[in-house]
């Protein structure tokens, strides 16, 4: 693991009317937050997935891609009428998305950034937040696979000119998710169909064993689903979404959470305690653990290890959101969107709650890499009025705000959680580093005082028919 004096720095990419440019991230010196890049006009602009490169969306159908050790332009591609564009996982590989009126425009292409060369080119009549990015790659480039009429098609990550080496046959297949890490089985979902429930399989991406799936999971009252992988791709959460809640219970569907694994070794319900929808589900960074939100407000929020047995309570509130810490200590629970921006800040290895604090009307909200800082923002086009930033302490402590006319995107410059020290050191750093806010440097008021330490509820086991579907183990 990298010492702290070799930790890379935090940067955040901020977007507005204008352009995007990036910040160096906290701890700021002054209390106000220098620049790394100037401001650069643009329509949209997004990290890859390791935060190796940026990728800029500019006028006249240019997009630009940016080195981020030093924040130079490398390379500018012209794509007429681009709808769509994203980096993979590594930057290696540019994938647009263009306006298209025949099949004879092959307007789904791929692009070698290094080259400058277009290495894959293919028709694709629509694009869809299901179907976006078409081509997927694992967080290591090792596997790339495309979603297709009827099947999922496998390409040669080193080689597209390969074009198709294999594919798997799966009738009616309307959605899919690949493992990131890594890359080694895919889930495909399947909708209902002539009286045939909907259904989730997982298939190994080896060639010579993806004919049939190693896990399976069938749904009545199911219309979409999202398929979450853990880190290790061992276990798939998936949240199954019905547009009419048959009991009337509620006005916005019914939704289940399920839980398969790739040795077939368990598939069912995950024993939830409360009736009413799933608002959030997230897995720790390790792979291990997962926290759910759940059920009509006060909803209920319940951390889960991967054989499905309930590890830690973290009570009731207004909340429909949790994030968790990449360094896997601390967790974030909150109620965004339509509910008053409540926030609680859990430490899961000591198994307390350390501070509370609010952050209405915010739109995205996320952890630092290093696992100190929780940023939040109100952005439009969601909300028109209070645009702006907030960054917070680990436990809750405002450190940092900053309003805005108008913004539409923020977020941190990626980085793997493991090029930066020990959680308890990096925290110690920090404090030695506080800077005083003032209102002068147009951050609001001073830090806000956390609530006291709470002690975890006591759990309750779940009645006896949810605990039966769960007795299997991974």
């Amino acid at each position: 693991m990298a010492a702290k004096d070799t930790a890379p720095s935090l940067e955040i990419l901020v977007r507005g009317p204008e352009g995007c440019f990036v910040w160096n991230g906290p701890p700021f010196g002054n209390g106000e937050p220098s620049v790394k890049l100037e401001r650069v006009p643009c329509s949209r602009a997004k990290f890859s997935e390791d935060g190796s490169r940026l990728l800029v969306m500019k006028s006249d159908f240019v997009i630009s891609i940016y080195d981020c050790s030093s924040f130079k332009e490398i390379k500018s591609f012209q794509v007429p009428n681009v709808l769509a564009a994203v980096l993979s996982p590594c930057g290696t590989y540019l994938q647009t998305f263009q306006k298209s009126s025949t099949p004879q425009d092959k307007n789904l292409v791929l692009w070698k950034i290094e080259s400058g060369d277009s290495v894959y080119q293919q028709f694709q009549k629509n694009m869809t937040k299901t179907t976006w990015p078409s081509i997927r790659l694992s967080s290591d480039e090792a596997i790339a696979c495309r979603m297709a009429t009827n099947e999922i098609q496998f390409f040669d990550p080193k080689d597209f000119s390969k074009g198709i080496v294999h594919r798997i046959r799966v009738p009616g297949v309307a959605a899919v998710e690949l493992s990131m890490v890594p890359g080694s089985h895919v889930a495909a979902f399947i909708p209902e169909s002539k009286g045939v429930p909907a259904s989730v399989q997982i298939f190994a991406c080896g060639k010579e064993m993806q004919s049939q799936p190693v896990a399976r999971r069938s749904f009545f009252r199911c219309d979409t689903v999202q398929l979450k992988w853990n880190c290790g791709s061992t276990g798939l959460l998936v949240v199954a979404q019905s547009d009419v809640d048959k009991t009337n219970q509620s006005y916005y569907g019914e939704s289940k959470l399920n839980y398969l694994t790739t040795n077939g070794s368990h598939e069912g319900l995950v024993p939830l305690r409360k009736e009413g929808p799933i608002h959030d589900v997230q897995w720790s960074c390790s792979g291990s653990e997962f926290a759910v939100v759940y059920g009509f407000m006060p909803a209920s929020a319940t951390l889960f290890d991967k054989k499905c047995h309930p590890l830690l309570e973290l009570g009731t509130g207004p909340y429909n959101t949790v994030r968790w810490n990449p360094k896997g200590k601390f967790l974030c629970l909150a109620g965004f969107g339509n509910l008053p921006g409540d926030m609680a800040f859990w430490d899961y290895v000591d198994k307390k709650q350390i501070g509370t604090t609010k952050a209405e009307w915010s739109v995205t909200s996320e952890w630092s890499p290093d696992g100190c800082y929780f940023m939040t923002a109100t952005t439009a086009p969601r909300l028109q009025v209070d645009n702006g930033i907030k960054i917070f302490h680990h436990n809750g402590s405002l450190y940092f705000k900053k309003m805005f006319d108008k913004l539409y995107e923020v977020e941190w410059k990626p980085e793997s959680p493991d090029r930066f020290g020990e959680i308890a050191e990096l925290i110690k750093s920090v404090n030695s580093l506080k800077v005083t806010e003032t209102k002068s440097q147009g951050q609001g008021a001073a830090s806000k005082k956390t609530a006291p330490a709470q002690k975890p509820a006591a759990y309750r086991p779940p009645h006896a028919k949810a605990a039966a579907a769960v007795q299997a183990e991974v």
